[in-house]
């Protein structure tokens, strides 16, 4: 597990009262109780890429969690651009209709992680080995680590009124995240599952959805305290605008298979507005090719 958490001391007692443990028994995963979640989750993901544990923060630690995000959304960083699903330019050799021709407004917001401080139960929640493990499990590795990226490990996404997430992939091969507060209206999260793979990016199926075509979609009113586990490297997915005064933050998690992970330096100037030493570090020895070939 990441040297963070060992250093940490973190012990089971340390996620009473901020994890719903008897619900969600992650401290205990080799009972029977845990068996059974892990194998839930399993199912689920395996079904449509995505599962939702609602409440994962008990009842009397809802109010402190919004409270926390509350005070850190002051802090985010809003940028606006036109993208398309692929995060890249577009391919005048292709077609007006070709998804990577197809560009929509992009606005959020996002509070960095060295904006979020060690008491904070997002941070304890995010840090800590039995966390870890339990996510580790079942999205079937070995062990996950925490991002080395300063600014990406631990993130809030805070979308204010008209702000939405247009239709995009992720990063990394699963995404871990939990709601903190609700937007008045809007602020809907849809995906199309496994629309794409490793093998393929399946451009007619990808051009469906864009078209409007809603056969294939799953959408989630996710709510305050709620974690979800998905696998957004391959489900297209977007969050549909924010209506009311009301802002909408998520709590982003963000884990590795492998140590070390540190994001692309010009997505991390766009997406905060600055980078980190160690994303200089990265420009200046030309360390900035991903580890799979697809668009993004």
């Amino acid at each position: 597990m990441h040297a963070n958490a060992a250093a940490a001391g973190d012990t089971t007692s340390a996620l009473q009262g901020i994890v719903d443990l008897q619900r969600y028994p992650i401290t205990q995963l080799s009972g029977d109780a845990g068996q059974a979640l892990i194998d839930a989750c399993r199912r689920q993901l395996a079904e449509d890429g995505c599962v939702v544990l609602e409440r994962f923060v008990p009842e009397e630690a809802l109010a402190r969690l919004e409270r926390e995000t509350e005070r850190l959304s002051p802090e985010a960083h809003y940028n606006q651009n036109e993208t398309n699903p692929y995060n890249s330019s577009g391919d005048p050799s292709l077609p007006d209709s070709h998804p990577r021709n197809r560009f929509d407004d992009r606005t959020n917001g996002f509070v960095a992680g060295d904006r979020i401080d060690d008491s904070t139960i997002i941070r304890q929640i995010y840090r800590h080995p039995d966390f870890q493990r339990f996510i580790a499990t079942v999205v079937g590795v070995d062990e996950i680590h925490q991002y080395a990226d300063p600014l990406a490990d631990l993130v809030v996404n805070v979308l204010r009124e008209g702000c939405q997430h247009p239709w995009h992939y992720d990063t990394n091969e699963f995404i871990v995240t939990m709601m903190t507060r609700q937007s008045e209206g809007g602020g809907r999260f849809e995906y199309a599952p496994g629309i794409r793979s490793p093998e393929g990016e399946n451009f007619e199926g990808v051009q469906e959805v864009l078209d409007g075509d809603r056969s294939r979609l799953k959408s989630l009113d996710l709510k305050p305290g709620d974690l979800q586990i998905f696998f957004g490297r391959y489900s297209l997915h977007r969050v549909t605008p924010v209506e009311g005064q009301r802002e909408r933050h998520t709590v982003i998690f963000a884990y590795a298979k492998e140590p070390g992970f540190i994001g692309q330096p010009e997505r991390a100037r766009r997406i905060f507005g600055r980078m980190a030493p160690v994303h200089e570090r990265m420009l200046s020895e030309g360390r900035t090719r991903r580890s799979d070939s697809l668009a993004d």
